[in-house]
């Protein structure tokens, strides 16, 4: 099923949303709702709700949000998740509206996320407008003793909870809205994100009997709509959000324009002594009860991901509902093309605008499967003969590997804006490393190191398939809290880049300053050598790393595939010689002139890691930083505060 493929879902929402009066007066309605009060085709809440086709169109119509210009389409998703130590913005020219963005230094007027017809804040408004409408509607006209309803009641209260954690992770505190929008309600300020935090948990212990298993019902046959898997896997991932790190308003103080600190939450409901326990039970019944498992091919998973394979009951749990024209995920994150490349028949160039932090694809293990599917170093051109190869980007350029348009062969990129690749948000690996996470801390009540394990040693074992004892000897190595946590912590890495899990975990670990200061110094050190008057590194010497100083690549098929050596540990090679033994038909990285050239040129790589921050504002010194820490969430955009008659107040010092 492809939920937001339906025109009738579009036509459903000019007709019924009674809360869009509401909406249009808080300056929330968006471009693209056309919604309207005045209809004389208008249906009220009784007519739908008691209805299941017309019911289930409500529950659908959240969902249709994310896919609105401004939205999740083409801001949200676009730009949330990144800086990291895994995971960076390709540009490194300082411009407000871009790169500040990725580099903490957002602003409230920033017109990439404050534009006059809408914004993703406002958007994830209007979603939970519509899952409150729904939710109403469904708790007082609908036939709750049919399973059918049930679980469209419990599919809207997932969709909320959904929504306010995508809220939530980019704006910290927020209104909280549990009922649809009246006159009395029509201007709030913002909640103790506590509040929202305890709300939503509760809400979600509720359904979960409501939400078939995947693959178990008519509605969760494909993971375009939620099941129980997702609800408690959500549910995992909201009670280590409120037992995390945050920067928070000082207590009391949410929506006073308070500059807060970086802290753990003093609610004594959310601690995890709290809440790990009954998110360990949660992903317990997952594991044992779901029939959700790891692909046995890593590679597999992202080829089935381009070729938009919805097929619930394997390891993808949900994914955002893009139809097959929508959508700017491949758009923005694969591998680059130019124009008319490799699938991409548009007459404009795509991907690469995110990438890989160079470092990381060097601390994968030799056996690691994730490696080379993870991270590229290539991209796609068109060569003298009008043929589509892949050339080397160059070593400050590393790709998602994930998120290919050669592998988009079921539904080739031939739109000029939108892709229709609908971005994983949960996967089965993350449910099991969720459970080593709380299963090791030994804070979250009865720590289990061989659970902890147990959980850890399946996903790094699907990672290592064919070398599985390395796996295995890696694990046993392990031993007690804080050696399993590192452990864990990197492996999140190397399962998730590119996937922009990073960082909220980060930022809920207390780790996103330290992470990002050594992916800075790291990035530095890998060049090794002197340093000019200008601070660039030069005088690379390859004797440290044992890789390059040149490069030399091949066709290793009439498909354009490449072949690189010198970028590897172990490949020291010059670029006077194609290396020894390994066959003919390699050719020598060049320069723009033709002229062969080191791969391992110092020239950027400061720029490259002091774009990871904005250093010039922050300093070179962020963890523990508060005037950093209180930029790792956006400001609500002033366009919306302007319109919400003084009830709106930014925090954080925006």
């Amino acid at each position: 099923m492809n939920i937001i493929n339906d025109s009738d879902i579009m036509k459903f929402i000019r007709n019924i949303f009674l809360g869009a009066g509401m909406l249009a007066a808080l300056g929330l309605t968006s471009c693209e709702d056309g919604l309207s009060t005045s209809s004389e085709s208008i249906l009220n809440e009784e007519q739908v709700y008691s209805d299941y086709s017309l019911a289930e169109m409500g529950v659908l119509s959240i969902y249709e949000i994310l896919t609105v210009q401004y939205s999740h389409r083409d801001r949200y998703l676009p730009w949330y998740g990144f800086n990291t130590d895994i995971e960076c913005y390709n540009s490194t020219t300082y411009q407000e509206r871009t790169t500040g963005i990725a580099q903490y230094d957002f602003t409230t007027t920033n017109t990439q996320m404050d534009n006059t017809n809408g914004n993703p804040y406002n958007n994830l408004v209007i979603g939970i407008e519509r899952a409150n409408l729904a939710i109403r509607g469904l708790e007082t006209y609908a036939d709750l003793t049919d399973p059918d309803m049930r679980y469209l009641r419990a599919e809207a209260i997932t969709a909320r909870a959904f929504l306010y954690t995508e809220l939530m992770k980019a704006y910290g505190e927020v209104p909280a809205r549990f009922e649809p929008i009246d006159s009395e309600t029509m201007y709030v300020n913002k909640s103790d994100r506590d509040v929202i935090y305890k709300r939503l948990l509760s809400d979600l212990e509720s359904v979960f009997e409501d939400l078939p298993w995947p693959g178990q019902s008519a509605a969760t046959m494909t993971v375009d709509r939620v099941s129980r898997a997702f609800a408690e896997g959500l549910y995992a991932r909201l009670c280590l959000m409120a037992s995390g790190w945050a920067h928070r308003p000082d207590e009391g103080q949410a929506g006073t324009g308070n500059g807060g600190s970086n802290r753990l939450t003093d609610d004594p409901e959310l601690q995890k002594s709290v809440l790990y326990p009954k998110a360990l039970a949660a992903l317990k019944d997952v594991i044992q009860n779901s029939g959700l498992y790891l692909y046995p091919s890593y590679e597999q998973l992202w080829r089935d991901f381009n070729n938009f394979d919805l097929e619930a009951g394997k390891e993808v749990i949900f994914v955002i509902p893009f139809g097959n024209n929508r959508g700017r995920w491949n758009y923005t994150f694969a591998v680059p093309a130019t124009a008319n490349t490799a699938g991409n028949l548009t007459a404009n160039d795509r991907g690469g605008t995110v990438g890989v932090v160079p470092t990381l694809y060097y601390k994968y293990g030799d056996h690691d499967t994730r490696r080379d599917v993870s991270c590229v170093n290539y991209e796609w051109q068109k060569d003298v003969n009008g043929n589509d190869v892949q050339v080397p980007a160059g070593l400050m350029n590393w790709y998602f590997g994930k998120y290919r348009y050669d592998w988009m062969v079921d539904h080739p990129f031939t739109n000029t804006n939108d892709d229709g690749a609908k971005p994983v948000y949960m996967r089965y690996s993350d449910i099991l490393l969720m459970a080593a996470e709380i299963a090791n801390d030994s804070e979250g009540g009865a720590r289990s190191e061989a659970d902890a394990k147990e959980w850890l040693l399946e996903v790094r074992k699907r990672a290592y398939a064919g070398n599985e004892s390395e796996a295995e000897a890696y694990v046993n190595g392990l031993s007690g809290e804080n050696d399993i946590f590192d452990a864990i912590v990197d492996e999140r890495a190397f399962e998730f880049v590119g996937e922009f899990l990073r960082k909220n975990d980060l930022i809920r670990w207390n780790l996103l300053g330290e992470k990002l200061e050594e992916a800075r110094q790291e990035t530095i050190a890998f060049w090794p050598g002197g340093t000019d008057t200008e601070g660039e590194v030069e005088d690379y010497d390859w004797t440290v790393t044992g890789m390059g100083p040149g490069l030399w690549y091949r066709y290793i098929d009439d498909n354009g595939t490449i072949e690189m050596y010198g970028n590897h540990p172990g490949e020291l090679v010059t670029r006077d010689a194609a290396p020894v033994g390994l066959g003919t038909g390699w050719i020598c990285y060049t320069d723009s002139q033709g002229d062969p050239a080191s791969y391992f040129s110092g020239s950027g790589i400061n720029a490259r890691a002091n774009s990871l921050w904005h250093v010039d504002r922050f300093g070179e010194n962020i963890d523990d930083n508060p005037e950093f820490t209180k930029h790792t969430y956006w400001p609500i955009p002033q366009g919306t505060i302007d319109q919400q008659n003084g009830a709106l107040v930014n925090d954080y010092d925006y």
